[in-house]
């Protein structure tokens, strides 16, 4: 592969919901590139895009693959991204390394969930969009709708650079044609309007097309190219990937309207936090320093050889020599060979270059890592990722597999910014955390077919928390232990009383004189830290409450450290449930997005989980954004709750709020539920 300047190459990520068809799009551009001889299927197994076991199993794509072609002289680098939600953190990580995002629209299924999510990502971020509408070739398809839910749901920038004609056997380019039979809409129209829409961007050119009526064909090139890359138009094209209809004139269209660097998004390096950020616009240039950022992270399971996809923004790096540091680091490492990725394959290319998407073999980079030539701070800002809030804890099951576990949880967390584990110090539970049951699946399934460990899962513990609500003073307890040898004593009274919430635990010594030794008085303390981490009445750890110290008693020959440390630990328990103990739940809030015709079942089923309703959002496309705050513990398992009451048409994002107090008939039940294992322990 030759080497392109800048404004020659295009950076694009096919974008949408499952099963529009981005991957076999995929593989038509790649038929007609001449890069492979048959139309690659996800059906039979034989996609080149979809190679992984997990994707070719499941029939759908669970991860992001690049592929990149040569057309008229321009290089394109395509990012194909998974459409299901659970997958998305893939596709939205896939946006930092493109200038533009290519919204794959299916005519038979219309506009999904994931559709609007990353088109609308893809806006908040900057970048260009082009509309892809496949599947032509689908039986009792309705264009007319197709169309006028795009631009309901998207806008009326959205305007048809092409047509489908002959019952979708080919393509009309509204553009260069200002007439002919098509199946929707009609050319005429689409080409004025497209015309009106270009030089409403370039004064020039609008002065040009008041003077004479009309802007001559070569001058619109550019103009449409600058008008898309602003946002102003976001073109439909119309495409049937199975029957080769409209995929020269996609790739031709990348060429000519999708942006190249140069004229696309910039990237902000920022140095700094807070008022003393300093920020610079990284200009695309291929002099300057080397400056790139990794945007995705995969391996090899075979090789277990670990690959950093990034994005060179300026500047140009070689494999030979030198040394490639990521933002923070003092400690470079060498780049070694430098690869370009197709699908599975790869090949060596000889310089990372501006505006290029390269791959670093064997270096160990995290997605968002910024990339320098030299020593360098700062860092590139990404789309915001959804918060991973799907859990389930997790434990091997051969007892041997037990150090194996974390470092495959490791790996996978690396490769994909959606996916967290944790090792929950309250609940003594490893738990695992992804956007919904379908992620968590398929990362339990790579931990057996990649790393040998099965696991088995259960919903994890709530994260509860004990407080008080009442004072109680002159708690007594006494510690005595004689075993023949030395004995043990303690005596310790201690008031009680609620903190403010969220003011943690407050220890006070109001000890006049010396009934108590000054050394023994910490270790009370330490006994009661002790016992709030264990809990009283349900095992959750205890907050907000403040413990002092106000009297007791020592024994010249028996009391001891030990000793004080028991005795602060029953003295706690005993008061604590004098002082009317509660529970405290984590309350989460929440945006439900779902069709409008949904959402009656939205705030009834959320009223009926103990949540409130916060208000509501109506959105483009008959959609609706309901806001509520509701217990973590009535949504733990929300994701398929949701997919079954909106038919997979429903999204939502969760975060957590603050804590806030059970109610008495659910507090009991966890009560409840904890004694037999206490009464087990005694």
């Amino acid at each position: 592969m030759g080497t392109f300047e800048v404004d020659s190459i295009r950076n694009v990520a096919f974008v949408g919901h499952s099963g529009a068809g981005k991957t076999t799009l995929g593989e038509a551009l790649l038929l007609k590139a001449g890069l492979t001889t048959r139309l690659g299927s996800v059906d039979d197994g034989s996609s080149v895009l979809d190679y992984e076991d997990e994707s070719k199993e499941r029939k759908q794509s669970v991860d992001s693959t690049l592929f990149h072609l040569e057309h008229q002289g321009k290089l394109l680098n395509f990012i194909d991204t998974p459409g299901m939600p659970d997958y998305c953190g893939q596709a939205i990580s896939a946006l930092v390394g493109v200038e533009t995002a290519a919204v794959v629209i299916s005519a038979a299924a219309g506009i999904g969930v994931n559709t609007r999510r990353m088109f609308n990502l893809a806006k908040t971020y900057g970048l260009a969009r082009v509309i892809v509408v496949t599947r032509l070739d689908a039986e009792n398809i309705n264009l007319p709708d197709v169309l006028g839910g795009i631009k309901e749901t998207f806008g009326n920038e959205c305007r048809p650079i092409n047509l489908p004609t002959g019952g979708g056997k080919g393509v009309v380019d509204c553009l260069a044609i200002e007439g002919g039979s098509v199946d929707v809409l009609d050319v005429g129209a689409c080409h004025t309007a497209l015309i009106d829409a270009i030089v409403e961007t370039d004064d020039a050119l609008m002065a040009e097309f008041l003077e004479q009526g009309t802007v001559p064909a070569e001058k619109l090139g550019p103009a449409i190219g600058k008008a898309v890359a602003s946002g102003h138009i976001v073109p439909i094209l119309f495409v049937s990937a199975k029957h080769d209809v409209g995929v020269s004139e996609l790739l031709d269209a990348l060429v000519r309207f999708a942006p190249s660097p140069v004229i696309g998004k910039k990237r902000t390096l920022v140095v700094g936090e807070g008022e003393a950020a300093k920020e610079t616009e990284i200009e695309p240039t291929a002099s300057g320093d080397f400056v790139a950022q990794v945007f995705k992270v995969t391996s090899d399971p075979k090789s277990n050889i670990k690959y950093s996809i990034a994005r060179v923004h300026r500047g140009s790096l070689t494999g030979e020599g030198g040394h490639v540091f990521a933002a923070g680091d003092r400690k470079g490492q060498r780049p070694g060979h430098l690869l370009k990725l197709r699908g599975a394959d790869h090949s060596e290319v000889p310089a990372g270059q501006a505006g290029d998407i390269v791959v670093f073999a064997k270096l160990d980079f995290k997605i968002g890592d910024v990339l320098f030539a030299k020593a360098g701070e700062g860092r590139i800002p990404m789309p915001k990722l959804p918060t991973p809030m799907f859990s389930l804890a997790v434990e091997p099951k051969s007892r041997g597999d037990v150090e194996k576990i974390s470092g495959a949880l490791h790996r996978l967390t690396e490769e994909d910014p959606c996916f967290h584990f944790v090792r929950d110090a309250e609940t003594s539970e490893l738990v695992m955390r992804g956007l919904g049951d379908m992620h968590l699946t398929v990362m339990q399934s790579k931990m057996k077919r990649h790393f040998k460990v099965e696991m088995t899962t259960k919903p994890p513990k709530i994260p509860y928390r004990e407080t008080i609500a009442g004072s109680v003073k002159y708690v007594e307890y006494t510690h005595k232990k004689q075993t023949g040898g030395a004995g043990q004593f303690a005596r310790v009274f201690i008031d009680m009383e609620p903190n403010e919430r969220g003011a943690g635990y407050e220890y006070l010594d109001k000890i006049f004189g010396g009934v108590i030794d000054q050394n023994f008085r910490p270790s009370v303390d330490k006994g009661v830290r002790e016992q709030m981490k264990k809990g009283v009445i349900a095992g959750y750890p205890v907050v907000d409450v403040k413990v002092s110290l106000v009297d007791g008693k020592t024994h010249p020959v028996d009391s001891k450290d030990i000793a004080f440390q028991i005795a602060g630990r029953q003295v706690f328990k005993k008061a604590f449930v004098q002082c009317k103990p509660i529970m405290l739940e984590p309350v989460v809030n929440m945006e439900i997005t779902v069709p409008t015709h949904n959402m009656g079942d939205i705030t009834r089923d959320v009223a009926g989980k103990r949540g409130q309703i916060l208000g509501q959002d109506m959105l483009p496309g008959n959609q609706v954004c309901v806001r509520a705050q509701v217990p973590l513990a009535e949504v733990a398992a929300y994701a398929s709750q949701l997919k079954s009451v909106t038919g997979g048409q429903g999204s939502y994002l969760m975060e957590l709020s603050h804590y806030d107090v059970v109610p008495p008939n659910v507090q009991q039940q966890i009560i409840a539920a904890h004694k037999p294992k206490e009464e087990e322990e005694e």
